[in-house]
């Protein structure tokens, strides 16, 4: 069975087909427009056909692309209706976390769901790392920095370490990849707009490169990683947050020095009103979870 295509990039090309237009739909994701246009690229790569044909006033629908439109809408607008009508008839948990932990999060959630269905969970996904629950109305946070002082229910899940990951495939591949010097012959894929974590990484390998300044940044670390289990490049990730993609063969570690940033994952509560019993229980399994890799 072919590998679906991820949500978010369907999600993507929906809002873009109804408006064809990349800055328009970037404004309605709340995304950079170059985002908006590698999420396509990567649909259309994955799909192996084009979606859009690029016009210098705009965009217009392959073929293909009209085909698909009214499909994914149908799709969307499925998940709407069920969100809608399971969840009004149960109280839902209002969590909120960082993007960068969404690849490890999404896939324990949805078991959590299949495991506790009279707990449902609301996520919302943020580019921020923090919450303000004065100002926000969440029942719980992951968060990711140091340790949350402020914050009395805290509970810690794992430590953020940094560590080269790439597809396989590059690993049978010319050049090879059988010591860090060999980066220095692959495109390096950074999570962020900096080079600070493969700076980071490179310096406590006592490695110097110089082609680090002219790999390719990305807006997440998810799409950092997309594009790493294609082959493309070696994506610098945290080791942590890619259990599964490890396990299932999609990216592998070619290297074992794994470095700490001193940051972490905490999931954390407001001190007042006291957790409830669902919620302190979601708490505890999410950290459970991330104690078994």
């Amino acid at each position: 069975m072919k590998r679906l295509p991820p949500l978010p990039a369907l999600h993507t090309f929906l809002v873009t087909a109804q408006c064809c237009n990349f800055t328009r739909a970037a404004e309605q994701l709340h995304i950079t427009q170059g985002a908006v246009s590698r999420q396509i690229a990567g649909l259309e790569d994955h799909l192996g056909y084009e979606l859009f044909i690029r016009l210098a006033r705009g965009l217009e629908l392959t073929a293909e692309g009209r085909e698909w439109l009214p499909k994914i809408q149908q799709v969307f607008d499925l998940i709407g209706d069920s969100v809608e009508q399971i969840g009004a008839k149960r109280e839902t948990l209002q969590l909120k976390a960082p993007s960068c932990v969404m690849r490890w999060l999404l896939p324990r959630l949805m078991q959590w769901q299949r495991e506790r269905p009279d707990a449902p969970v609301k996520l919302t996904a943020s580019l921020q790392h923090g919450v303000d629950f004065q100002r926000e109305q969440f029942d719980a946070a992951v968060i990711y920095g140091t340790a949350p002082h402020d914050l009395p229910a805290a509970l810690h899940m794992f430590d953020e370490q940094l560590t080269p990951v790439c597809s396989p495939m590059l690993l049978k591949g010319a050049p090879g990849l059988n010591a860090p010097a060999d980066l220095q012959q692959h495109l390096l894929l950074h999570p962020t707009h900096d080079d600070q974590d493969w700076a980071l990484w490179l310096k406590a390998a006592d490695l110097r490169l110089s082609n680090i300044g002219s790999g390719q940044h990305f807006e997440t670390l998810d799409q950092a990683m997309s594009m790493a289990s294609h082959g493309t490049g070696v994506a610098i990730g945290d080791w942590s947050l890619i259990g599964d993609d490890l396990n299932a063969g999609r990216l592998v570690t070619p290297f074992d020095l794994k470095v700490k940033t001193g940051l972490g994952y905490y999931v954390v509560a407001p001190d007042r009103p006291e957790p409830s019993a669902k919620l302190r229980e979601l708490m505890v399994w999410l950290v459970e979870q991330a104690h078994t890799r």
